[in-house]
């Protein structure tokens, strides 16, 4: 193998996909330049794309910084700048093409994939680590070996190699997503837990194209307010940081934060082929009131006093059985109170819409994507991605009491769903089945069946509706909601069969009782109506 391989400003890499629907690879500097030709970004996973999109942030923190549109030098003195070189960009519909490559040509020695002192996100350090074979480099192979698959996209050789151009893609998503599996080498080393991406509940804005993507993503102000410090990539560090498994301050920048190396690896290559890597653990920081991230849901750490106040937040992953829109609450909520921490891209969203900086009438569009991880995050079991969209306008502070009304309806729709547990525990009852063998299947029904309807209601959504429109409307969804409960409760009695309907006696330690599916039905739907009285 040559000392220099693989220059990822001029090798294409980055896989994006076309307004044609057409997938193709390109470079570092052409995804970026080029972002207003590409739909957006379409590697192997969500999780990836994530990944692969905060090194293109990462580079455009940089740039446009120290830099106006035009490249002449023009460092932030006031969040009003950073707002106002926003809006420029924006409005030229296409990311400038000349300050991006003069920066990322002056830097093109530390983007090589393979050389001999500085691997781009490597360190030859790593080689002590833990070997791994190129199926582990792989997060679709890696996230899916509980499983069996029965239709592959890897096979034979595929499995073992990886061409440089996808083992640079999951190069990124190994340093963000790594599981806990590998062993430290020093002596009574801190564990860094998984990767830093794989710690958090990601969530994401998602515009018409790339460029659109990444500048919706592109927060110049923490939480909408604050200057950021000085950017500083880890490609621009005089030395690769080595040292394993090392604690360090939370950074105070998107580019250091969305460049950190939270593990430290080696790429094995040969004859043209990545075949494997070395990894160590790398760097890491207290999770806990962690908001220079600006890419994660929030949870409450409460106090073990009697009054359980808040007394701090952490990143909050998502559940993987839960549709996002079951998420709203927590990811936009209405009255924070000290009770809940708003996600920093929506509060930056929030203010690109108070500030008339994005029109009113396109709807906004917010992904959430995640690892799912197993055994102490020993090992990453499942990947799962959703969106939702609605109208702008519900962000802004005078939108509180919508916000609080869906936030309402989510949690309306969860007593729905105990409502239908509970039918199917009394069916099972009346069937002689065990309690709550009917539990998982029918909970997860209800959500199936309002998913859709749910979603199509948050889209229509008008918040310049006066008082009488804003409850009608609510009134409308929920006689929506009910027919859909109702449907499915009348569903399931029909389906429990004749033995069922006819019922029996049940007797425990105090009580006997009579349980039939006519009788569930009618507890049923009396404790539907109830919800919504």
């Amino acid at each position: 193998m040559a000392d220099k391989e693989f220059n990822l400003l001029d090798e294409n890499w980055v896989r994006v996909i076309t307004p044609e629907c057409e997938i193709k690879e390109a470079s570092l500097t052409d995804a970026i330049v080029h972002s207003h030709e590409y739909s957006g970004l379409c590697g192997e996973l969500p999780t990836q794309d994530v990944a692969v999109m905060r090194l293109l942030l990462a580079v455009l923190h940089t740039v446009f910084s120290r830099v106006n549109e035009d490249g002449e030098p023009a460092p932030f003195e006031d969040p009003d700048e950073a707002l106002e070189r926003w809006k420029i960009i924006w409005d030229m519909g296409h990311i400038p093409e000349n300050p991006v490559r003069e920066y990322l040509e002056s830097q093109h020695e530390k983007f090589w994939l393979f050389h001999p002192e500085r691997p781009f996100y490597q360190v030859p350090e790593a080689k002590i680590g833990t070997e791994y074979g190129a199926a582990k480099l792989n997060g679709e192979l890696s996230e899916s070996s509980n499983k069996l698959r029965l239709f592959t996209t890897y096979s034979g050789e595929k499995k073992s190699k990886l061409p440089y151009s996808e083992a640079a893609r999951w190069l990124l998503y190994v340093n963000a997503y790594d599981d806990t599996s590998s062993k430290p080498k020093g002596k009574n080393l801190p564990s860094p837990g998984a990767g830093w991406l794989g710690k958090l509940g990601l969530i994401t804005a998602e515009g018409r194209n790339l460029f659109e993507t990444l500048m919706l993503n592109f927060v110049m102000l923490k939480d909408g307010n604050e200057l950021w410090g000085e950017e500083k990539p880890a490609w621009e560090l005089e030395k690769a940081k080595a040292a394993e498994r090392s604690e360090i301050a939370l950074p105070d920048n998107p580019a250091e934060l969305y460049t950190l190396q939270s593990r430290r690896l080696l790429l094995i290559g040969k004859d043209g082929m990545v075949t494997g890597y070395y990894l160590l653990g790398g760097d890491f920081f207290n999770k806990e009131m962690a908001f220079a991230e600006q890419m994660t849901i929030w949870s409450p750490i409460r106090a073990t006093t009697k009054d359980k106040s808040v007394i701090g937040f952490k990143p909050c992953r998502h559940d993987s059985s839960k549709q996002m829109w079951r998420e709203f609450p927590t990811a936009f909520p209405a009255e924070e109170k000290g009770e809940k921490h708003t996600p920093g891209i929506v509060s930056w969203i929030s203010e690109l819409k108070a500030y008339e900086l994005l029109d009113d009438e396109q709807l906004i569009k917010f992904c959430t994507s995640s690892a799912q991880y197993g055994d102490k995050d020993f090992f990453i079991s499942d990947v799962f991605s959703d969106s939702l969209s609605f109208h702008k306008k519900l962000l802004e502070e005078a939108n509180d009491g919508w916000r609080s009304a869906i936030a309402d309806e989510v949690a309306k729709c969860d007593q729905l769903a105990t409502a239908v547990h509970h039918l199917a525990n009394d069916i099972d009852a009346a069937m002689g089945e065990d309690e709550g063998k009917s539990y998982v299947n029918a909970k997860e029904q209800l959500y199936f069946r309002i998913d859709i309807p749910f979603r199509e209601w948050l889209e229509s959504i008008n918040s310049e509706w006066g008082t009488k429109e804003s409850e009608a409307d609510r009134k409308r969804w929920r006689e929506t909601a009910q027919k859909i409960a109702i449907a499915l409760g009348e569903e399931m009695v029909a389906n429990a069969g004749e033995s069922a309907f006819t019922g029996r006696m049940i007797k425990d330690d105090k009580n006997t009782r009579y349980y039939s599916s006519a009788k569930a039905l009618l507890n049923f739907k009396y404790n539907v109506r109830k919800i919504y009285d």
